[in-house]
This record gives C-alpha cells, sequence and structure tokens, in this order.
C-alpha cells in the first residue's frame, strides 16, 4: 500500500491570493507553522512560510519541498496571526505580507543564529583640541559628543552618521576613547514630573492589559520623560518595550536619551544594512534587547515578551508605508498591542483626528499636558496680511522687522518653508510660457548650486535654458520661493549673520543634519531656514522666532485631509519657539489672515482646531466618520487605466448592491484622475470606495478578487488613504 503523501500549505511571495499544497519528501522533517521553506514555484525557487500542516483537501498535483530552513517557527504565531488579519484588512497576499514581516536576510534564507560580538563599547570624548580646524568630520563627532553630554555608544553614533573607521581616527588622534561599557555605569535620574506628567505616568503604568492612551502634550511639555518613566517598571518586571518614531533623522537624539536613562537600546531602521537589522530582529526575539526603538517597520520586530508600546507623533504620515502593502504602523500597533494584551501609548503635540474620534467613542483614554516643562510658556501667534505688500524674496517688511528686533536680543530665528528649490516655477515675461516637467503633470523647480531644473515628482534634470522654449524670448522669471531663494534672501537682508539651510539638499544624511543642528544648539545668534524636517521634535533652546511664510496652500487645498496636515505643522513648527527661559513667538504671513480655518488654530489652538474639523468630517461622512478605500490604477495609455477602473466600479457596483442593507450602504467615486494625473510618463486614476461601516467595506472589496489586467498596467488597494495622491 503506497505511503500517503505529507502535505502542508505555503505561502510565497507572489502577488497571488492563494497558498499553495506541497508535500514533503519521506526524509524530510515535519516543518512547525511558521517556518520557512525552499519550494519550487513556476520554474523558480523561492523561500516560503510554511502556514498549515493540516490540509483537509490536499490538491491531486503537488511538487516536493526542496528544503526546510528552519527547526522551529521563524515567524512565531502571534506574528503569524497579525500576518493573517493584514492580509485581510489590507486585501493583499498573505506570501507577500509574510514576506513584509520578515527582514530581508531572513528572506534570503540567511540561518537564524545570533553572531556572538564583543562586549559592548561606549566613546568616551578625552582631548577636543586634539584636531585640526579644517577636518571638518572630526569636529562634527566631537561636537556631538559635546553636546550629548554622555559617552555613546558605537550603535548610538553610527545612527548619527559617524562610522568606525572615523571613530578610530579620531582614537589614534588622543581625541576620544573606547571603553568597555559598564554595566553599573551611572545612568540618568528621572526628571521630578509635572502633576500632569505623574497623573499620565500612573494611568500608563497602572495599566496591566491592552489599553490604548493618546498622550497629548504640547511641544516642550516633556511627553518623552512621560515615555520614560512608564517604561521603567516594565524593564523592572523584565519585559520589554517596542518605541516607534517616524523618522530615522529622529533615532539618533532619542536613543541617546533612552541610553542615558536605561543603557543599552536596540535600534532598527532603514539605515542599516540587512544583517544588521537581522541580527537586532534575532536578539529582540531571544529577548536580548530590552529596548528597541524604530521607524515603521520596527512594528513587525518578534519579541520574547513585550511588555508596552510607545508610539511618538502617532499623527506624523511617514507611519504609512505608500507602495506595496500600505499598511500603517501605528494602527498595526493598536493590533498587535491587542493581540498581545499590552497597554499602547501614542503620543502627539497634534494628535491625527482619527485619534481625536477613537477618544471621542471610548475607545481610547485621553491624557493631557497642557503646560511645558520647566516654567517655559508657549509662544505667541501673530499674523501678517500679505494682501497689497511688496514682499523682499518673500519676507514681508513686517516679518523682516520683528527678525531684525529678535536677532538684536541674541535670539534665534526659524523661518519654515516647506518647499525647496530656489523657485517652484519659471515663467515667460513675454508669452506666459512656465517650465513643466515633460514625464509628469507638474512644474520644474529651479534650484541654485547647480544651476538646474528639478522635477520633484520623478527626479527629471534638466539645464537651465537661455531663452523661452516658447517664444525665443530670453526674459526668465523665477516664479514663487523656496528655500534656496529665501536663504539668499535672508543673506542679503541680514549680512553677518549665520545661516542654516536645512532641507533635502543640504541635509541628505544623518551626519549632515546632526552637524548643523549641533551647531544651532549652541545658541549663537542665527537664522535657521527649512522645510518640515526642522518642525519635527527638535529641541532649539535658544529660538525665539518661528516665521511661517505662507500657510494658504493648505487650508486652501481640495484634499480633505490638507487642513490637519497644515494646522499640525504650524503648531509642530511653532512649537520650537520659546521652549527655554526666554518667551516665543510665531508669525504667520497670509494673504488670507482671516481664514477661519487659521483663525480657529490661533484661537483655540490646535485641541479646539482639531475638534472643530472632525465636526465637519462627520458631517459631510468622511474618514474617520466613515471607513475609505481607493483603488489606484496606472497606465501608459490612459484610456488602459480608466477601463479597468471602470470594470472594477461595475464589478463592485454589483457586489454592493447585494451586500448592503437600509442601515449601511456602499457609495462608489469615480473613476477620476488623481491629483497628480500624470507621473513618469504614466496616466493615473483612481475609484473611491466609502461605506457606511468598515465590515461592509471589507466584504465588497474581498468581491473584487484579483481581476485579470494587461501587462502595462499596475493597481493597487488602499485601504484607510492617507495621501491622495
Amino acid at each position: 500500500m503506497p505511503e500517503t503523501k505529507r502535505i502542508i500549505q505555503v505561502a510565497v511571495p507572489r502577488p497571488l491570493h492563494s497558498v499553495y499544497d506541497y508535500h514533503l519528501e519521506q526524509e524530510a522533517p515535519t516543518p512547525a507553522v511558521g517556518a520557512r521553506l525552499r519550494v519550487p514555484f513556476g520554474r523558480s525557487e523561492v523561500i516560503g512560510i510554511c502556514v498549515s500542516t493540516a490540509v483537509q483537501t490536499p490538491h491531486a498535483n503537488t511538487k516536493a519541498v526542496l528544503e526546510v530552513l528552519d527547526d522551529d517557527a521563524a515567524i512565531a504565531e502571534e506574528l503569524l496571526d497579525l500576518a493573517q488579519w493584514m492580509s485581510g484588512y489590507y486585501h493583499y497576499p498573505l506570501g507577500e505580507v509574510l514576506a513584509t514581516v520578515l527582514p530581508s536576510a531572513a528572506r534570503k534564507g540567511s540561518v537564524f543564529e545570533i553572531k556572538p560580538e564583543p562586549p559592548p563599547d561606549v566613546w568616551h570624548l578625552i582631548n577636543a583640541e586634539g584636531i585640526s580646524p579644517r577636518a571638518k568630520t572630526q569636529k562634527a563627532v566631537v561636537e556631538h559628543l559635546q553636546h550629548t553630554g554622555q559617552p555613546q555608544s558605537g550603535e548610538a553614533l553610527a545612527s548619527a552618521g559617524f562610522n568606525r573607521p572615523m571613530l578610530r581616527k579620531l582614537e589614534d588622534l588622543g581625541v576620544v576613547e573606547r571603553k568597555a561599557l559598564e554595566t553599573d555605569a551611572t545612568l540618568a535620574e528621572p526628571l521630578p514630573p509635572t502633576e500632569e506628567q505623574r497623573q499620565a505616568i500612573d494611568q500608563v503604568t497602572d495599566s496591566k492589559r491592552f489599553e490604548v492612551f493618546l498622550l497629548e502634550g504640547v511641544t516642550g511639555s516633556g511627553k518623552t520623560e512621560v515615555y520614560l518613566q512608564s517604561m521603567a517598571p516594565v524593564l523592572a518586571a523584565g519585559k520589554q518595550v517596542l518605541v516607534l518614531v517616524p523618522e530615522i533623522a529622529l533615532t539618533p537624539q532619542t536613543l541617546a536619551r533612552f541610553e542615558n536613562r536605561f543603557g543599552g537600546t536596540g535600534m532598527i531602521h532603514s539605515a542599516l544594512t540587512d544583517q544588521q537589522r537581522l541580527q537586532t530582529w534575532l536578539k529582540c526575539r531571544a529577548g536580548d534587547i530590552r529596548i528597541l526603538i524604530g521607524t515603521r517597520s520596527a512594528v513587525f520586530t518578534p519579541f520574547k515578551e513585550l511588555g508596552l508600546i510607545i508610539v511618538d507623533e502617532e499623527h506624523d504620515s511617514s507611519y504609512k508605508q505608500q507602495e506595496g502593502l500600505r499598511y500603517s504602523a501605528r494602527d498595526l500597533t493598536v493590533k498587535r498591542a491587542q493581540n498581545l494584551n499590552v497597554p499602547l501609548l501614542l503620543g502627539s503635540a497634534t494628535p491625527s483626528l482619527e485619534s481625536f474620534y477613537n477618544v471621542q467613542r471610548g475607545r481610547y483614554r485621553h491624557l493631557t499636558l497642557s503646560e511645558r516643562a520647566g516654567g517655559a510658556v508657549m509662544p505667541t501667534y501673530h499674523t501678517v496680511d500679505l494682501r497689497g505688500q511688496s514682499l523682499r524674496g518673500g519676507f514681508s517688511d513686517t516679518l523682516i522687522r520683528v527678525i531684525r528686533a529678535h536677532l538684536a536680543k541674541e535670539g534665534q530665528v526659524l523661518v519654515y518653508l516647506n518647499r525647496r528649490g530656489f523657485a517652484p516655477t519659471l515663467l515667460c515675461k513675454s508669452c506666459g510660457w512656465q517650465s513643466v516637467c515633460p514625464d509628469c503633470d507638474a512644474k520644474l523647480t529651479l534650484h541654485r548650486q547647480p544651476e538646474q531644473l528639478i522635477c520633484h515628482h520623478c527626479n527629471l534634470r534638466f539645464a537651465l535654458p537661455d531663452v523661452c522654449e516658447n517664444c525665443g524670448e530670453g526674459d526668465l522669471l523665477p516664479l514663487g520661493i523656496g528655500t534656496q531663494r529665501a536663504e539668499e534672501a535672508l543673506a542679503e537682508l541680514f549680512p553677518g549673520v549665520t545661516l542654516y539651510r536645512i532641507d533635502r539638499d543640504t541635509t541628505r544624511t544623518n551626519r549632515q543634519l546632526n552637524e548643523q543642528l549641533e551647531r544651532i544648539q549652541q545658541g549663537k545668534p542665527c537664522i535657521m531656514v527649512g522645510t518640515q524636517m526642522l518642525a519635527k521634535g527638535h529641541h532649539f533652546p535658544a529660538v525665539t522666532l518661528v516665521a511661517v511664510v505662507n500657510a494658504d496652500a493648505g487650508f486652501l487645498s481640495p484634499d480633505f485631509r490638507a487642513p490637519e496636515r497644515t494646522a499640525q505643522l504650524i503648531v509642530q513648527v511653532a512649537g520650537r519657539a520659546g521652549r527655554a527661559q526666554r518667551p516665543g513667538e510665531v508669525w504667520i504671513q497670509s494673504y488670507q489672515p482671516q481664514n477661519p480655518l487659521l483663525q480657529r488654530l490661533i484661537d483655540q489652538g490646535y485641541t479646539g482646531f482639531a475638534h472643530a474639523e472632525l465636526t465637519s468630517r462627520i458631517d459631510a461622512g468622511l474618514p474617520p466618520a466613515q471607513p475609505m478605500a481607493m483603488l489606484r490604477a496606472e497606465a501608459f495609455e490612459p484610456v488602459m487605466a480608466r477601463d479597468f477602473l471602470q470594470q472594477c466600479k461595475a464589478h463592485l457596483d454589483h457586489a454592493s448592491q447585494e451586500i448592503s442593507t437600509q442601515e449601511a450602504s456602499v457609495e462608489l467615486l469615480g473613476p477620476i484622475p488623481a491629483p497628480m494625473a500624470r507621473l513618469a510618463k504614466r496616466a493615473r486614476f483612481q475609484l473611491i470606495i466609502m461605506a457606511t461601516t468598515r465590515p461592509l467595506l471589507h466584504r465588497v472589496l474581498a468581491k473584487l478578487g484579483q481581476p485579470k489586467t494587461h501587462a502595462n498596467l499596475r493597481w493597487s488597494i488602499d485601504v484607510d488613504p492617507y495621501d491622495a495622491m
């Protein structure tokens, strides 16, 4: 009698909504559910994940598993459950979800082995005078160590952009010294909490089960201290803590503060090598790392015993993946905390409307820090009416006088302008021609140093023309203002004042950013001009003035989320002012100073603005009041993308009529061209699906299945879309 085949189901990393049956050879061990396997798929071999060893009705013709890579589960049951939930929620193939959960090295078959490392060491500054004044990089290391005021681990310095060869060179010069980390080294003591901080800490530490806390704290109110003191009892109980931050640029300073309080801390972010990420992933799984600080993808890290999850700047759009599996890391922390039955702390000075809505519905507990720590006062707001004014490089006479007054009092000035480059448009004064990208529906931005035209969407670059491409005249006018133009204007208006421009053109690496920030934090009078990179989490004790050059665009955008994002950015950048003992001011230039949204933000603060905006969203039936999904399609031929979505709409419309009731219904909007209708030569369309209930939305989306598409067409489902581009 022939032996019955042992059949298992495997999820493979392919865009297919199926799992596949394979049989095990007689000598092969039965893999654990969650183990990695090497299997044949089509004409290739892939590494998949075993998702079941109990197949009730196996496929008749199966291929054999080539190799079982793991003795135990690579993806533990908890993360496997999360992946299966994500596959259903985001309507994305399970095999591709599991590939996202695994670090890159694990997807490629790397052995799961924690490699021995020398004892962790820290770098001490011993002679700041031992370097050449012209050695800028070496000077930057010294300034970084002086600024932190504490010895720093090699990992913390690497995250700040300083590599080991650089540190060894300084060691040879006698500037720094490397010592083994002393486990009994003196750690920083907790700061005495304010009454509001103490109440927040007590509520979080008293929670021994799944609860979501929304910590709304004004800028400079000490949210990080609440995080640190909330973590202490969790760590004392032998459990682990996951801390998410929105961007790598915020990781070094956060890491330094956590290390100074608790000692060794792990990191996961995109700047690490594949093997570094895998080693951190394995150490967290083994319980060797107590605190993990990471960006979006760190949400998938396994832990031996996770006791608390913290999400800093929970409103930040960086937590939403915008390509492939379009997940929200913030939302996944809620699901993961629920599965693990541990508390979750979301923190922000400008919480998302989704989080406020969950507070309203009783799903989240609201904690507030309404005052700045250390006696600092909140900045005062002022508006400048630009109507009828002549501007100098984008600056009104009023704002120029205010900047001059603050510099005269030895204050630092931060000028916020969320548009890099010199000018967003190059225009012909003779015929009105404008420089546009040939591949996108976007204008080319004029840049200086080097002088060129750049598309900020597809990154095409062109030499600056001498004459108009349309009429041949040579009178070309840069129109509008970017950070480069603002920097040039400020240099002319305030000669002799130190200027720092911080945007993606000047700070492409963490090291470049940290070098500039540390010089700024020395406190000498200066002017900073930059994009939203300056708005997030930085502490500038000497800044007394924040100037917002133009606040109008976001409040006038057709995107329903734009006012929320604009208000968040204004409040975040305004929060850089007056964080120490000196009071701060915020001056906002606007062609619509009486705009009710701007006035509400100034008069009622972000909380008042957010509650009014949330009421408007609820009245309009927009998220978060009603769930939304978006189908996107793009192709070189516009008709192909539009017709595909039209077919999807017909299919979904038929499905919704079968499922909808009087109490729950579905609305389909489109297909319409995307706001950026053409990008990198591809025409882009979108179809919006709104439903009165979330279960109904998912039931309708599930009916879509896997529609047949042309090879030249790309399409995706985005559940809870954040960006309408």
